[in-house]
């Protein structure tokens, strides 16, 4: 039945797709690989604001392919405000010789192939990109996600006792639940570092489980 089913979704999928070159988004996807992926943007504004750098990595098994990465420098519309480089530490004059965001969406979505996604709070990003992509594609990504943060939530709620699970006070920061996995974290804050430490996370999680 579930076979059936997900052969059901893929044609539904396949009569919406408004390239059918980009039909590699819906075939099987490899055994035991994922993308972690993570965005940079001018805000926090899924309808307003823009992507200004895209990170993604390749994660086969247990281990990070840090050669098999994707870095991507986008060229917003508009101008960046002073706030959003604090942040991110992109300059206007950084981002210049960036890509059109729709050229960026589409690299990563070759880079992606059909592999499900790994990230950290990894909706947001997923609704700055499917907003570029929806009109390429004619479908949002379509591929499993794997958010860390539901992930370490589920970790952390195992290990409470009973009377604690009615009520549980899980903190969800990242710099949290890094420590709390005894996982190295980078100064650097951009898009593929981040993507890196969400893939760090996600495995240890998994080996946690008892995933092999």
């Amino acid at each position: 039945m579930r076979h059936w089913l997900e052969g059901w979704r893929r044609q539904r999928l396949l009569r919406q797709l408004a390239d059918p070159a980009l039909a590699f988004v819906l075939d099987p996807a490899p055994p035991d690989e994922w993308v972690s992926l993570d965005c940079e943007t001018t805000g926090l504004d899924v309808r307003r604001d823009h992507i200004v750098s895209i990170g993604a990595v390749r994660i086969q098994g247990q281990r990070i392919l840090t050669s098999q990465r994707l870095e991507l420098l986008v060229r917003p519309p508009h101008g960046v405000s002073a706030d959003s480089v604090r942040i991110h530490q992109l300059r206007e004059r950084d981002l210049a010789q960036g890509l059109p965001v729709q050229d960026a969406v589409l690299q990563l979505l070759h880079f992606i192939g059909s592999r499900p996604l790994v990230g950290y709070y990894l909706e947001f990003d997923l609704a700055m990109i499917n907003r570029v992509l929806r009109p390429l594609l004619g479908i949002a990504l379509p591929q499993p996600r794997n958010e860390v943060s539901a992930l370490y939530y589920d970790h952390k709620f195992r290990q409470l006792p009973p009377h604690r699970q009615q009520s549980p006070e899980i903190d969800l920061r990242f710099d949290t639940l890094m420590r709390d996995l005894g996982l190295p974290q980078s100064r650097a804050h951009d898009a593929v570092n981040d993507a890196v430490m969400a893939a760090l996370a996600f495995i240890k999680l998994r080996q946690l489980q008892g995933a092999r």
